[in-house]
């Protein structure tokens, strides 16, 4: 049985996510895990030495040696053959969100579904989700899932958490404007105002009968005494660590 390899720290999600060759047409793309982002982030742009880089991702020196090696020649792939450079997971931990337990690449023809998760149901406050479910569908039918913990970090984390698992779609109940602006800026679709049985509201959705309301928001206040929540629903429409 392999030995399960270690969490590699990052600082924080990149910027952007995808490079393209500038010509037109379809190109072959070279996924970049957000790992060797962090290499080629701290050596060559941060000048760091790969012990430097090794104390700063919590891993060994090899490691971050196995990791460069593997960047740069993605890098070299990419620029020498026109390749379109996607950024995406792989095994990290970034601030207090944990490793994303090894999401597979998803193909181009697979959908990503993220609910926020809360004993079977939907969750219905975005910022202090503690766990997705995150669903694969293919021809309009769920090819597998998988239960992600989060540990409620906010919305920020959570965002960039979602856009680098490659999420397509949304599914939440409240969910406040700057949360929902970052994903849509990043091309997640979302749909609030959701409230039922996780696996249901999926389907519901695959089938095109999926009930939720646009105008759903989620605003927290803090209090000198502790925070308070509000949601405010309008008007319901239609529609491990590797």
């Amino acid at each position: 049985m392999a030995r399960p390899k270690r969490c590699r720290k990052i600082c924080g999600y990149p910027d952007y996510w995808s490079f393209v060759p500038e010509s037109t047409g379809d190109f072959e793309t070279v996924f970049f895990m957000l790992d060797e982002f962090e290499t080629i982030r701290l050596i060559d742009y941060q000048k760091m030495t790969q012990e430097e880089c090794a104390v700063a991702m919590g891993v060994s020196r090899a490691t971050v040696t196995s990791i460069y090696e593997s960047a740069r020649f993605k890098l070299s792939d990419a620029m020498v053959n026109g390749k379109r450079i996607q950024i995406t997971g792989g095994s990290y931990k970034i601030e207090e969100i944990p490793a994303n337990i090894s999401i597979n690449l998803k193909g181009e023809s697979v959908m990503r579904i993220a609910v926020t998760y809360e004993q079977g149901q939907v969750g219905q406050h975005f910022g202090r989700t503690e766990q997705f479910k995150l669903y694969d569908a293919d021809n309009g039918e769920i090819k597998s899932s998988q239960i992600i913990d989060t540990n409620g970090t906010g919305h920020g984390a959570l965002a960039g958490f979602l856009r680098a698992s490659e999420v397509d779609v949304l599914i939440c109940g409240g969910i406040g404007m700057g949360a929902r602006n970052v994903l849509m800026e990043a091309g997640i679709q979302v749909l609030p105002g959701v409230d039922g049985e996780a696996d249901i509201m999926v389907n519901d959705y695959l089938a095109g009968k999926l009930v939720y309301d646009p105008d759903t928001e989620c605003h927290h206040h803090d209090h000198e005494h502790g925070e308070g929540h509000e949601c405010h629903h309008g008007d319901c429409g239609s529609h491990g660590c590797n």
